[in-house]
């Protein structure tokens, strides 16, 4: 009899614990439910599809921050194509790359080379022309996806054409360690401080050409300032022949006859047929005669002779007449 009690106190707690468990596993089961309609809730009101939820970029993300990786640079130059081609050439040369560094290092990474191609991105198949700048050994540089190796550090650039006023540019860079052979890809930082650096020499070429044009002007402001007193010089001296008083007109016609006449010095002179001494020879001019000068140069005479004959006579073989 009293084993049959006891069997049945046993009985009677283990229908017990069983209750106790089927209501936890309800209580829980409420709850569970609850947040996945909380969740429904939310997807839908921000209509969302539930298999775009949390899904990585097709960049790829860190695990560990909210950097993104992999984006590139595009963007449009307020330049000519043939002004971004310049400064990305100018840029590619300089042997640095921004917006990186090795462990422990300067704030750059230097000693990078300009390439063709390399292996760090695929070809490219795209419109436009295409730069390259790698640096080989670089170790663990920052900014870049789960580095920690060494490997190679690759930026490409395309230069592609826009309108009239400006071009379009893309710029990605790379690491790729040596261990695996895998690509590990930007968070931007270089991409963005390579576009600075290109930048800067665009804004130097136009400062230059601003310059340059400022330059032109002025020499040509120059020249014509000379010209226009030239030409007053000239007015003033006709007036103030036309206004000589007590000029007879026979003086008159002998001092103009004085100022376009030359006399041939010793030993004579050639006439000859072009302002070369190279030219043919048209006459001898023996010396003492007189030429009237019809067309004058830096070196030679266009000259008449008394006879009639024309052609040209060399500064120096003609003298003022006394």
């Amino acid at each position: 009899m009293l084993v049959v009690k006891e069997l049945s106190r046993n009985c009677h707690q283990i229908v017990t614990n069983l209750s106790l468990i089927s209501l936890h596993l309800e209580l829980t089961r409420t709850h569970v439910t609850g947040y996945e309609s909380a969740g429904a809730a939310f997807l839908n009101a921000h209509s969302l599809p539930r298999s775009s939820q949390f899904q990585p970029s097709s960049h790829g993300r860190d695990k560990n921050s909210t950097e993104t990786f992999g984006m590139g640079l595009t963007v449009t130059v307020p330049a000519s194509e043939a002004e971004l081609v310049q400064a990305v050439q100018d840029v590619v040369a300089d042997g640095i790359i921004q917006g990186s560094r090795e462990y422990n290092k300067d704030e750059y990474i230097a000693s990078a080379e300009a390439a063709d191609s390399t292996s760090a991105f695929p070809k490219w198949d795209g419109p436009g022309r295409t730069f390259y700048k790698i640096r080989k050994n670089a170790i663990d540089p920052r900014n870049f996806k789960d580095t920690g190796d060494a490997g190679t550090l690759a930026v490409r650039y395309v230069v592609q054409p826009g309108n009239e006023k400006s071009a379009i540019l893309k710029i990605d860079a790379v690491f790729v360690d040596d261990l695996h052979l895998r690509a590990h890809p930007s968070n931007g930082s270089v991409e963005g401080a390579e576009y600075a650096a290109i930048q800067d020499h665009i804004a130097t070429m136009h400062l230059q050409a601003e310059r340059n044009a400022d330059e032109k002007q002025r020499k040509e402001q120059e020249v014509a300032a000379k010209e226009l007193e030239r030409k007053h010089e000239q007015q003033r001296n006709e007036l103030a022949i036309a206004q000589s008083p007590d000029e007879t007109t026979q003086k008159y016609v002998e001092r103009l006859r004085h100022d376009v006449e030359r006399m041939v010095k010793s030993p004579g002179a050639q006439l000859r047929s072009a302002p070369f001494r190279s030219a043919s020879s048209i006459v001898p001019v023996p010396a003492g005669a007189r030429v009237v000068i019809l067309i004058s140069t830096p070196y030679w005479f266009g000259v008449e002779t008394d006879s009639g004959q024309h052609g040209w006579i060399h500064h120096n073989q003609l003298e003022l007449l006394p």
